[in-house]
């Protein structure tokens, strides 16, 4: 087995080719704004700091020892020397923990270079490097014992494809990881890796007379295809991944579940397994930038208002149902039994990420935002080290965060994520810059051929006061400050959720202490003026607790609201209550109190208002009592052990229930915090 320290497999010096000027282009390239890369983005931010600390120090490393200890790097090793005595275990996807860890760890390696985790790096490629079949076909799930495969992978090459080999879904996210490291060094090891693999697959896929007609059964490859067409500059890549969805539902399998029911360009509905539609959505909104084909275009935004008035929940998760790891019918949004899989939050944001680059509105963000400070990170502990795969929105009891799974999608996504997120907050288009998340960072931009440095301090997401320097760059630009939907009164882009407070936020923006007015373009704030070093911005929102409600549509809310402030839902766990939080009643108007707590939960602002506790008591008839509700964001929930949670609070009777234990539990205070 490999040890971080000490490897057999360590290398003096490895090959690598040289940096070509492709390296470093923008993933996004072709899109009509253009992203300031996550390397130019040095965040000082305690809120997101400290995620990013517990990703580089305890996450990346955590995900490595786990491909040593569960044998990922042994499946390599096996596939090097194949033989009829090796029994095929675990899933058929489990090379990409290797990939997309290696992602995560490259992006780290960009922003803090570490020569020995390069060096553990270079030594586990060369275990993938020997797995590699001579014509470029690496899936150590059949190579290692091809007459006895994994029993998802068919008896030959591609046959499963669309349903469970996950060959295809293999090589994306080695393309991701490929190119990640490639960007991070400049070395072509795995790159080339990545390319004699995906020669392989455009060579026997494709509708060439000696080619299979097939499409990914799992999708990725497609986005991964265009990142490897403008990092190489060869277009049949981009051919590849234009193929995979020209051809879907035109295949073999026609399925709602795998988004093959109807041809994407026909879509106008969020079906199926949601990690597997996002991702499509991604690499459609990827190859219409690239190749101007605005058919794409408008299938995504139809999915996409499909998506964020009918099946988004107010964490910004997607993916109602366990069964298929699944989109639900409109307006099908359970709490209790809610999937939302980490992994299909962060194709959530990937998706809205692409439409903002594609159309510069402020709403594609408002999405992303709600995701990324609810129901993506809730998927990994404070510390980094362990992780969620669902993220209901209620709970009796029975979730806790593990520290690996055996289908361990959900880890390895987290680690190939976190390192990124610097890179969503700054964007460019022409003289156009784009400020589009609050938290305190550096950040060096690119604006025509003139460099352009700013430093944001903010407070966020605790308070609304955010601050932008100016520190380098004379030069004239238009800074774009996005004016959140929260702010505006919107609680998404559509009649999903909405406020039921009355209450109307406000926003102040000043240059250099003079006010700025003005009205939005596309929930964007313009300020146009001839820049000068030393110009500060100073940003305030108003950022009070707020009450939502749900459309009545969807069942599982009604009667209930959900408590916000500012980006963050807040839910009602057992620890800090001493009673039953599902057996509560709000006050129809409620107020709130908020209070900063430091030492909790890595520091956080809970919420507290009076409620209502039902109970029966000895005589069997509905008893009230007054008590105090403490509320903490939804992400950090269950850090405190297994137990009650509620983010959907009853405020009408109908939907409240009570309970005849509710005596005992005022007995005993403490039990529910054991």
């Amino acid at each position: 087995m490999m040890n971080m320290k000490i490897c057999a497999f360590l290398l003096a010096a490895l090959v690598a080719g040289g940096v070509s000027a492709q390296r470093q282009s923008d993933i996004h390239s072709g899109y009509p704004i253009t992203p300031v890369p996550f390397t130019s983005v040095k965040v000082t931010d305690s809120f997101w700091g400290q995620r990013l600390k517990a990703s580089r120090e305890v996450t990346i490393p955590l995900a490595f020892s786990k491909c040593e200890e569960t044998g990922r790097y042994e499946n390599f090793v096996k596939a090097a020397h194949p033989s009829e005595n090796y029994k095929v275990e675990g899933f058929s996807f489990d090379d990409t923990d290797v990939y997309k860890t290696i992602e995560g760890a490259s992006y780290l390696l960009q922003t803090y270079p570490d020569k020995q985790l390069e060096k553990y790096i270079d030594s586990v490629l060369v275990i993938v490097a020997a797995a590699q079949e001579p014509d470029g076909y690496l899936y150590t799930a059949r190579t290692m014992n091809p007459k006895h495969p994994h029993e998802w992978a068919g008896p030959e090459r591609w046959v499963a494809v669309e349903n469970l080999s996950h060959e295809f879904y293999n090589l994306g996210h080695m393309i991701e990881g490929a190119v990640a490291y490639y960007q991070a060094t400049g070395k072509r090891n795995f790159l080339d890796i990545a390319i004699k693999y995906a020669d392989c697959v455009c060579e026997a896929i494709g509708d060439g007379p000696d080619q299979k007609r097939l499409v990914p059964g799992h999708q990725i490859a497609e986005m991964a295809l265009v990142r490897l067409y403008l990092v190489t500059g060869d277009e049949k890549y981009l051919k590849q991944a234009k193929f995979f969805l020209d051809a879907r539902g035109y295949t073999s399998r026609r399925d709602a579940y795998s988004q093959a029911h109807k041809p994407v360009l026909e879509q106008d509905e969020a079906v199926g397994h949601a990690v597997r539609a996002t991702y499509m959505y991604a690499g459609m909104a990827d190859v219409a930038a690239v190749t101007g084909d605005t058919a794409y275009i408008h299938a995504i935004d139809r999915i996409w208002d499909n998506i964020v008035s009918k099946k988004l929940y107010i964490t910004g998760g997607i993916g109602a149902r366990h069964a298929g790891e699944a989109f639900g019918d409109n307006y099908e949004l359970p709490n209790l039994s809610a999937y939302n899989e980490t992994c299909a939050a962060i194709g959530n944001v990937f998706v809205n990420y692409r439409l903002f680059l594609l159309h510069g509105e402020a709403k594609y963000f408002d999405v992303l935002e709600r995701t990324l400070y609810n129901g993506l990170i809730s998927g990994v502990s404070l510390d980094g080290g362990s992780f969620f795969y669902p993220n209901p929105l209620a709970s009796t009891g029975g979730y806790s965060r593990k520290p690996w799974f055996g289908c361990a999608c959900c880890p390895s996504n987290i680690c190939r994520f976190i390192p990124s997120l610097p890179g969503y907050v700054y964007a460019v288009k022409g003289d156009q810059v784009y400020v589009n998340l609050f938290l305190s960072n550096r950040a060096e931009l690119q604006v025509g051929k003139k460099k352009l440095v700013l430093e944001q301090e903010s407070g966020y997401p605790w308070n609304g006061d955010v601050r932008v320097k100016v520190s380098k760059g004379n030069l004239p630009f238009t800074m774009k400050i996005r004016i959140p939907g929260w702010v505006q009164g919107k609680a998404v882009p559509s009649d999903l959720y909405a406020y039921a407070d009355g209450q109307k936020l406000g926003y102040r923006v000043t240059v250099n202490g003079e006010e700025v007015s003005g009205g939005l373009d596309k929930g964007y704030l313009s300020i146009a003026r001839k820049w000068k070093k030393g110009d500060v911005v100073e940003i305030h929102f108003d950022m009070e607790p707020r009450i939502v409600k749900a459309n009545e549509k969807v069942a599982a809310d009604r009667g209930r609201v959900a408590v916000e402030r500012g980006p963050i839902v807040y839910c009602a766990e057992w620890p800090d209550n001493d009673f039953n939080v599902h057996n509560i009643l709000l006050n129809q108007h409620p107020t709130f109190q908020v209070e900063e707590k430091p030492d909790l939960l890595y520091g956080l602002n809970t919420l507290s208002t009076q409620v209502q506790v039902l109970s029966y008591d000895n005589a069997g008839k509905l008893a009230l009592r007054d008590a105090k509700l403490t509320l903490i964001p939804y992400y950090a929930w269950a850090h405190r052990g297994e137990g009650d949670m509620e983010v959907w609070l009853p405020i009408s009777v109908g939907a409240s229930s009570a309970t005849e234990v509710e005596a005992e539990k005022q007995e005993d205070n403490g039990f529910f915090r054991q």
